[in-house]
């Protein structure tokens, strides 16, 4: 799927099942808890500290990708709802990366 694609099915699944947009104010605040529901993942995957369950880690993967899809579909709302092209906004951000970073993480040597 594009990203012009997940931009179009989002909207047209918020106009249909989810009748409406929320505010975007509402979206921002859901997507602060998405993404801390992933870093809690991450945390108990990568990180440092453990599963209170051996079940949770058994499922721990799945439930990543999940959260993961969460934190993409309420940024897209939110594109959505400030007329934002997330494929441009994406190759504009990629460009200004290329042009500021050409040598910076070649050089730097706690990347070697």
């Amino acid at each position: 799927m594009t990203i012009q694609a997940a931009q179009q099915t989002v909207d047209e699944w918020v106009r249909t099942i989810g009748v409406r947009y929320y505010s975007e104010l509402t979206n921002t605040a859901i997507l602060a808890e998405e993404v801390g529901e992933v870093a809690r993942l991450m945390a108990r995957l990568y990180g440092d500290q453990s599963f209170k369950t051996p079940e949770k880690a058994a499922s721990a993967r799945q439930d990543l990708a999940d959260e993961m899809a969460d934190v993409l579909f309420v940024l897209i709302c939110l594109a959505n709802q400030t007329g934002i092209d997330l494929a441009e906004a994406l190759e504009q951000n990629l460009a200004k990366k290329t042009k500021r970073d050409a040598q910076r993480h070649a050089e730097n040597p706690k990347l070697k």
